[in-house]
């Protein structure tokens, strides 16, 4: 069989390719298929390559995919979109390096997928906490693999949607090269993938029969963009305004009272614990309900005048402020600035964020209204190790607080949306989304979204959530998926290295000895 299967230009053209398939799996597009067809893609113009060619082809690659998925982050900076862009295309172009090396092994379809695993997991915690957005399990929540991930979570979903591709390749590869057993086999695996993922039960087995009414308050901004939060009472007042109007529909019968009401993040910029009319207004609004408020709010750090905390906190209607969440995973240049004394003298716009939010280190787990909900703010979502400490600690709900107003009218909202929608699959609990300007929504435990209000839309509604009971198989497995997955890409990367080198060896032994 020959070293490679394409040319260098048809590769580049692969590669190029492979990347439009991984863009248009991700909303707005979303043919969640098509994340399979880019691993086969990539896998055949990095076939056995050398080093070289398989990190150039998979950076061009890691470019194509990643500079339209994340297009939306042109609005703080178009700066902060290449940089960030760029770092994600590196971790692709340095698995690339690991596909060329590892498809030179036997049943190399499976050491690939493993590389996804690892790809993935390095570059959802390095540098700075990382960057998971555009996880190829991520564009699986409407698709039979995405099924996979009330068994073996997130990292297991990668996994498959990759075995599903290079299965595929490996068995199209056998029948080239007359191997009739080879293509029974790798046809066998990606038949038995789907087969699986079909018959896969998701969402009926750990929810109890009580259910409760969650509220969800969508204020909206007076602008979008990044001034979206310029005006900050006023979006304060757009919340409490849309729960007293809630208030009147439930005292008149419209809607059923709720166990509790879920403001966005963000719904207070101003500190109810140094602003006495701010936490009079919330208060208001949850007498007003007669039920606590789970409120999105920039508390000052006391002590620490350069530092905030971006906070779920608790609100009852007579006992006030209680419980409260701290945000664990704040996004680096975003809600703090990693290196800021390095990196404000270049890019000087940096002064504008004065002061970091500092990070929570505990779980959000908080009682609200005889529930206890897992609480998650924003991009952390797509944090597995912030998911797997709510189900770990027998969360029943899991809710999302979330300000995607920066982001408003881009695709950044439905792709968060679909990353929500397999946080249900994957912990089996109802997800509750509230967005100061949309998408919010209640996903059931089956990835379903129930009801939504989309993106401009001002209102509030209120939704039936089943409590969950126990965990799903992949809750109890936490991060072993990963964990298996990662040991099976270094283990082949270690026997790809060892076996170069005795290659090379035995060639320039050979050229010594001569014919």
């Amino acid at each position: 069989m020959k070293k490679v299967l394409v040319s260098a230009p048809v590769g580049v053209l692969v590669a190029i390719a492979a990347g439009i398939c991984f863009y248009l799996a991700f909303s707005p597009i979303g043919i969640g298929a098509l994340a399979a067809i880019g691993v086969l893609l990539l896998t055949m113009a990095n076939y056995r390559a050398s080093f070289r060619r398989g990190f150039g082809l998979a950076l061009l690659t890691g470019f194509t995919f990643f500079l339209p998925l994340i297009s939306w982050m042109s609005t703080p900076g178009f700066d902060a979109w290449l940089l960030l862009s760029a770092l994600c295309a590196l971790w692709v172009a340095l698995m690339g390096m690991g596909i060329a090396l590892v498809t030179r092994l036997p049943g190399w379809p499976i050491w690939v997928a493993s590389l996804w695993v690892i790809q993935e997991g390095l570059r959802g915690r390095v540098p700075w906490g990382g960057f998971a957005w555009g996880d190829l399990a991520f564009a699986q929540a409407g698709t039979l693999l995405g099924k996979y991930a009330a068994l073996i979570g997130r990292p297991g979903v990668t996994f498959m949607v990759a075995l599903a591709g290079t299965s595929l390749l490996a068995a199209a590869l056998a029948v080239r090269g007359r191997q009739r057993g080879m293509a029974q086999t790798w046809a066998a695996v990606f038949v038995a993938v789907l087969i699986i993922g079909l018959l896969i039960p998701i969402g009926d087995k750990i929810n109890s029969p009580r259910t409760v009414n969650i509220a969800i308050v969508q204020g909206g901004t007076p602008q979008l963009g990044l001034s979206a939060m310029d005006v900050r009472r006023q979006v304060l007042d757009n919340h409490v305004e849309q729960t007293l109007l809630l208030a009147r529909k439930v005292r008149t019968g419209v809607a059923e009272q709720p166990a509790f009401v879920l403001w966005p993040e963000n719904s207070t910029d101003l500190d109810p614990f140094q602003d006495p009319s701010v936490g009079a207004d919330i208060n208001r609004a949850a007498v007003a309900i007669n039920a606590p408020i789970l409120v999105g709010a920039v508390v000052a750090v006391p002590g620490n005048p350069l530092g905030s905390w971006n906070m779920g906190v608790v609100w009852d209607p007579v006992t006030g402020p209680g419980a409260r969440y701290i945000k664990n995973h704040p996004v680096p240049f975003g809600e703090y600035v990693p290196l800021r004394k390095e990196l404000t003298p270049i890019l000087g716009r940096f002064d504008q964020i004065p002061r970091d939010f500092l990070a929570g280190d505990k779980p959000g787990l908080l009682q609200i209204g005889g529930v206890l909900v897992g609480d998650v703010i924003c991009f952390e979502v797509s944090d597995d190790e912030v998911i797997r400490a709510l189900v770990a600690g027998a969360a029943e709900v899991i809710t999302v607080q979330t300000n995607n107003a920066t982001f408003g009218g881009s695709a950044q909202p439905e792709q968060q949306l679909q990353i929500e929608r397999l946080r249900a699959i994957e912990t089996g609990r109802t997800v509750v989304v509230a967005a100061t300007t949309g998408v919010s929504a209640v996903i059931t435990a089956d990835g379903v979204v129930q009801e939504v209000m989309q993106q401009g839309e001002v209102g509030s509604l209120v939704a039936p959530v089943a409590i969950a009971q126990g965990r799903t198989i992949a809750g109890s497995l936490g991060a072993l998926p990963e964990f298996l997955a990662a040991a099976l890409g270094i283990m082949a990367i270690a026997i790809g290295i060892v076996s170069s080198i005795r290659q090379r060896s035995r060639r320039r032994v050979e050229r010594r000895v001569g014919p």
